[in-house]
């Protein structure tokens, strides 16, 4: 009979294992979620995917985006591509299941946008085909998998790879990340939005006639001249 507390015991010890690599993490979250309030504020979208378990992760992670982690915020534009089931049994029953995630890349993405994948293995064929997909629309690819080198961290353009042999262990540390991909987007989105807001600056190019003013110019005593805006 198996002692009492050992699943336990072995669960949270691989989890444990698993935790220290992880800590070396910070900058590329912090990189991921920065990077990620800019093309959201900007306009760009956040596509995910995931299969069975990563499905469902990849469900959390877009319900934090479109509502809130922490404190109230605007919604941001991110679809788990397998919650659009007409879409996706159509798909896999016209052209088959390895197109599921690919065809709605094309159809979705834009350049700008991200497509995030999930998977603990790195080896499923939908994924793979859907960051080919991205990269021929221009759609930036990122991919949390388990133990890495794997075929889908290969294709992606970035990767995040938890050093566990563990698929719970992975499943669990890819939760961490999508929790903590938000806090450093929200944590990055007051400077994103105010650089959108922002009026650009037009800098004069050597040898090329300046841009051409708009508005009424009233000369003041002295011969000041001040720009009023027509």
């Amino acid at each position: 009979m198996m002692p009492a507390g050992s699943l336990l015991d072995t669960h949270l010890t691989n989890l444990a294992a698993a935790l220290v690599p992880y800590r070396r993490c910070e900058r590329q979250l912090a990189r991921w979620g920065a990077d990620l309030a800019h093309r959201l504020a900007a306009g760009g979208r956040l596509l995910v995917a995931g299969n069975g378990g990563s499905a469902a992760e990849a469900q959390h992670l877009t319900a934090e985006l479109v509502g809130k982690l922490h404190d109230d915020r605007q919604p941001l534009s991110a679809i788990a591509l397998h919650a659009e089931t007409s879409a996706l049994t159509a798909i896999a029953n016209d052209y088959g299941y390895t197109d599921v995630y690919a065809r709605q890349v094309r159809a979705h993405g834009r350049p700008g946008d991200v497509l995030l994948l999930l998977s603990t293995s790195g080896t499923s064929p939908n994924l793979i085909a859907a960051a080919r997909a991205a990269r021929d629309v221009g759609v930036t690819t990122w991919a949390l998998t388990g133990a890495a080198p794997n075929p889908l961290a290969a294709a992606c353009d970035d990767v995040l790879a938890v050093a566990s042999g563990d698929t719970q262990v992975v499943q669990e540390l890819h939760l961490v990340t999508s929790h903590l991909l938000c806090e450093y987007l929200e944590q990055e989105l007051p400077a994103a939005l105010a650089a959108v807001a922002a009026p650009a600056v037009v800098h004069p190019v050597p040898g090329e006639p300046a841009p051409v003013r708009t508005g009424v110019e009233v000369v003041l005593d002295g011969g000041a001249g001040q720009q009023v805006d027509a």
